[in-house]
């Protein structure tokens, strides 16, 4: 079964070429493509959707604010950000409302068509520089709380894992260190993320410092 598409962005030229070139892979159906958040919001009351791709700065309601209504309304779709820039605080607050990672503008179209596949299959989708640019973000307003109630419904194992999680470390370097192997290791990260309510692993890092589970250095 294809994965279904809709393209939220107010650039018409931008929308058609994204369209065309998704509409290349066998993998992908583009159901729509519109001009606006507000448009989103309203083509998802009424159409099923798997992966939205927003575009973040839009005309009446943003690409942060459409992607908090369309989850709310959906809430087993996911969203992949569409931006000009790198990681920057719009980008960052779309994260924080639910987006599973984003791409920039300039992004090949074989990367971007793997993109939204990942992402309809549960992964989170950002780079590792980007990743430790939203841990700088997410330090910077991380709360000093008490991190004890947040763990209390993580076994031993499962903390140890979304430890690692919250700073950015792959599965593959999380087995080496705890001597498991790959396969027993993504079998704790959907526990943990399961049992967080958290739909990937990008969301680990927001919680883990929102929470206390780690600090903000200096």
């Amino acid at each position: 079964m294809s994965v279904r598409v809709l393209i939220a962005d107010d650039q018409a030229l931008f929308r058609e070429a994204i369209a065309a070139l998704l509409a290349r892979d066998q993998r992908l159906e583009v159901t729509a493509s519109v001009d606006s958040g507000d448009a989103a919001i309203e083509y998802l009351r009424a159409h099923p959707v798997d992966v939205v791709l927003m575009d973040i700065r839009m005309p009446g309601t943003d690409g942060i604010a459409a992607t908090r209504e369309v989850l709310r309304l959906r809430p087993r779709l996911r969203v992949l950000v569409l931006t000009t820039f790198d990681l920057d605080e719009y980008v960052y607050a779309a994260v924080r409302e639910g987006a599973s990672g984003f791409l920039t503008k300039d992004a090949t179209p074989e990367a971007l068509a793997d993109a939204v596949v990942a992402v309809a299959a549960g992964e989170a989708v950002m780079s590792s520089s980007a990743t430790r640019a939203l841990l700088g973000f997410v330090r910077e307003g991380a709360p000093a709380t008490d991190a004890t109630d947040a763990l209390a419904v993580l076994s031993p194992r499962e903390q140890e894992i979304a430890r690692l999680l919250a700073t950015g470390v792959a599965n593959d370097d999380i087995a080496r260190r705890l001597f498991l192997s790959e396969n027993t290791v993504k079998t704790h990260v959907k526990a943990v993320l399961s049992k967080l309510g958290l739909p990937d692993r990008i969301h680990v890092v927001i919680w883990a410092y929102e929470h206390g589970v780690l600090r903000p250095r200096g």
